[in-house]
């Protein structure tokens, strides 16, 4: 039936680890191609497809060995941009970095707006689309408010708190502050997040317990999984940066 149905089939064969491994090489491999096709602006395309793109994976749930319940994808994409805030932040200046955040914002903004414009319209009667989209692209509002005040935040606080490691340090330690960075930065995301989507902005707000032991910690492990192994592609970032980008 073409190419693409026969490599999701054969994907769909194998492990979801296996499949983890395969989507977090790819997210940090093509960080770095678009580095080196673009320079920081490749970064800022990147950044913007990744936010756009996870939310849309964060409907997905898989199961994996580690976990009772299925989890949620998009955990690698959202964790990536981190990479990419930390690379802007070493080799581009702090100013590059806040305005990637900007971009990937008003991206997922953008995205989510012209989608509900476009669920807006009244579909043909041989149409066949409009409820698949509806389903993908109509955010829950508490869930989208909790999104976009999580990622500025953590973001922003990603950005800063790089510098000020860097800083501290006289520009010493680069594993030290990439790892530090990222992983203080994702467990405010998932904190901010979870305290928006499931207790201040939620109907039926879920106990505090539940919140940090299910839904914050639940998946930090995984981020502080990802921050470690992200550590290697910044070091090799340098490599793919043109001389007349810097």
């Amino acid at each position: 039936m073409g190419f693409f149905f026969d490599l999701t089939t054969y994907l769909n064969s194998l492990s979801s680890e296996l499949m983890w491994v395969i989507m977090l090489l790819f997210c940090f491999i093509s960080i770095l191609i678009f580095l080196r096709l673009f320079g920081y602006i490749g970064i800022f395309i990147y950044s913007a497809l990744a936010v756009i793109a996870a939310n849309i994976q964060v409907l997905k749930t898989v199961d994996f060995f580690y976990s009772p319940e299925p989890v949620a994808l998009g955990t690698i994409l959202f964790a990536s941009t981190f990479l990419c805030t930390d690379i802007l932040s070493e080799y581009f200046g702090k100013e590059k970095a806040r305005m990637n955040i900007l971009i990937g914002f008003c991206a997922f903004l953008f995205m989510t707006l012209l989608m509900v414009i476009t669920i807006g319209f009244k579909p043909s009667s041989q149409d066949w689309v409009q409820e698949s989209l509806s389903n993908v692209f109509t955010p829950m509002t508490r869930f989208f408010i909790a999104s976009m005040i999580a990622y500025l935040i953590s973001q922003y606080f990603d950005v800063w708190f790089y510098n000020y490691i860097r800083k501290s340090t006289s520009q010493k330690y680069l594993w030290l502050r990439n790892n530090l960075s990222t992983a203080a930065s994702s467990l405010v995301d998932n904190t901010v997040f979870s305290f928006f989507a499931w207790i201040l902005l939620n109907p039926e707000p879920v106990s505090v317990y539940n919140v940090i032991m299910i839904y914050i910690l639940g998946t930090y492990l995984l981020r502080i999984i990802i921050a470690l192994l992200d550590t290697p592609f910044i070091y090799i970032a340098k490599f793919f940066i043109k001389k007349t980008d810097v």
